[in-house]
């Protein structure tokens, strides 16, 4: 699979480790089930 470093980049900002989430403003977004499962 080809990263895209940019985009990589761009996301890590929004990464919130404390909530394992993506945080943008007052939105958070995280995976779901069915996409923890194609990760694994």
């Amino acid at each position: 699979m080809k990263v895209d470093k940019r985009l990589f980049r761009a996301l890590v900002q929004f990464w919130n480790p404390a909530y394992s989430c993506f945080t943008f403003e007052k939105v958070d977004l995280v995976l779901t089930v069915e996409e923890y499962m194609a990760l694994l």
